[in-house]
C-alpha cells in the first residue's frame, strides 16, 4: 500500500485483490497536463468471505477503471453450502469404490481444496481415504503458502493457526513430486481424492489421470473453476459424451459434478459491489477485459443500468 515512484510522472500503489497469494489491484496516479488522474487496474479480482486470503481492498477514488470480467454474466453458489457439498460427493463416490479428480489450479485452487479437506477430516465428515496433491507447482505453492501466514484472514488463523495446527497438513493427505508415485495413483484399486493440474486440464498430470478415469462409472470428476472454450476442462464442464485425451477419443461414464463456489475470481454481483466502493461521480469510465464476451455484455449492461 506504499506508494511508490516508477517515474516522474507516475506514482504504483499495490493493494490486495484477494485473489491468489500476492496478488494486486495496481493503482496508477499519472501526471496529466492539467492535472493527475488515476488509474486502477483489478487483475484477477478475488471474493469477499473466502478462507485463507483476506478480501479485495475496496476501490475508492479513481478516474478510469480496468476491470476483469470473468464471471461478468454468472453468480457463483453460497460458499457456506460448499464444503457440505464436497464431502456429500466424496462420501457418495468413496461408497461406490470409486475415485473424486479434481483438476485444480497449483496456486491458489489447490491450498483452497485442502484447506476445506482439513476441516472435512478433522469434523469426521469425509471417509478415512487417501487424498493426493499430484502436482510438483502445487507441491511448491503451498510451501509458499506456509511461509507466509502474515496474508491470511481472520477465519484461517482462527481455525488452524490458533491452535497450533498446519492448513495444508492431514494425517491422509500426501504431496505427489516423484512421476513414479505419480504413475503409481493410476494403479490404484481403492478409494481416493486426487487433486492435480493443470486446471483447464490442457496439460500436466490431471490427464494421466482423467485418461485412466473418465470410463469408470464409479469416478466422479469434479469441475471447481473456470474453464476456458476449447477446452478439455470446458468439453468436461459441458459433460460431452466423448472427450479427447492425447489425441484419442473416450467415452465419458465417470460422473461430472460442477461446483462453483471456490472459484477464485468475484462473480457477476461481487464485481458490481466492488465497483459500487467508487466515488461514482468521478469515475469517467471502465474497461472491461479479461472476460469471454457474453460475460462483458452482461455486465456492460449490469453497469450502465446502475449508472455507471
Amino acid at each position: 500500500r506504499t506508494p511508490t515512484a516508477v517515474s516522474n510522472d507516475v506514482t504504483v500503489t499495490l493493494h490486495d485483490a484477494g485473489h491468489i497469494l500476492g496478488s494486486a489491484i495496481v493503482r496508477l496516479e499519472v501526471a496529466g497536463e492539467t492535472k493527475r488522474e488515476t488509474i486502477v487496474f483489478t487483475g484477477d479480482l478475488g471474493r469477499k468471505n473466502m478462507p485463507i486470503l483476506r478480501d479485495p481492498e475496496v476501490l475508492g477514488g479513481a478516474d478510469w477503471l480496468v476491470c476483469e470480467s470473468t464471471y461478468g454474466n454468472r453468480l457463483h453458489d453460497d460458499v457456506a453450502f460448499a464444503e457440505d457439498e464436497l464431502a456429500e460427493v466424496i462420501r457418495e463416490t468413496a461408497a461406490k469404490g470409486g475415485r473424486v479428480i479434481i483438476p485444480a489450479f497449483a496456486i491458489g485452487r489447490t491450498q483452497e481444496l485442502v484447506y476445506h479437506l482439513h476441516r472435512l477430516y478433522d469434523a469426521g465428515r469425509i471417509p478415512n481415504i487417501p487424498v493426493f496433491v499430484d502436482s510438483p507447482m502445487a507441491v511448491s505453492a503451498t510451501d509458499i503458502f506456509r511461509r507466509h501466514p502474515e496474508c491470511y484472514d481472520t477465519e484461517t488463523a482462527r481455525d488452524f493457526m490458533d491452535h497450533g495446527d498446519r492448513p495444508f497438513t492431514f494425517p491422509t493427505l500426501t504431496y505427489v513430486k516423484d512421476v513414479e508415485e505419480s504413475k503409481r495413483l493410476n494403479g490404484m484399486r481403492m478409494p481416493c481424492v486426487i487433486v492435480s493440474a493443470s486446471g483447464m486440464c490442457e496439460g500436466g498430470r490431471v490427464l494421466h489421470h482423467l485418461l485412466n478415469g473418465v470410463g469408470d462409472p464409479r469416478n466422479t470428476i469434479l469441475v471447481v473453476g473456470f474453464m476456458a472454450a476449447n477446452t478439455l476442462g470446458r468439453a468436461l464442464a459441458d459433460r460431452k459424451p466423448v472427450v479427447r485425451i492425447f489425441g484419442d477419443e473416450y467415452y465419458v461414464k465417470a460422473r461430472v459434478k460442477i461446483m462453483n463456489a471456490f472459484s477464485a475470481h468475484a462473480d457477476r454481483n461481487e464485481i458490481k459491489d466492488w465497483i459500487k466502493t467508487a466515488d461514482g461521480s468521478r469515475l469517467k469510465g471502465i474497461f472491461l477485459v479479461h472476460g469471454e464476451p457474453e460475460a462483458q455484455e452482461t455486465l456492460k449492461t449490469d453497469l450502465q443500468g446502475m449508472g455507471i
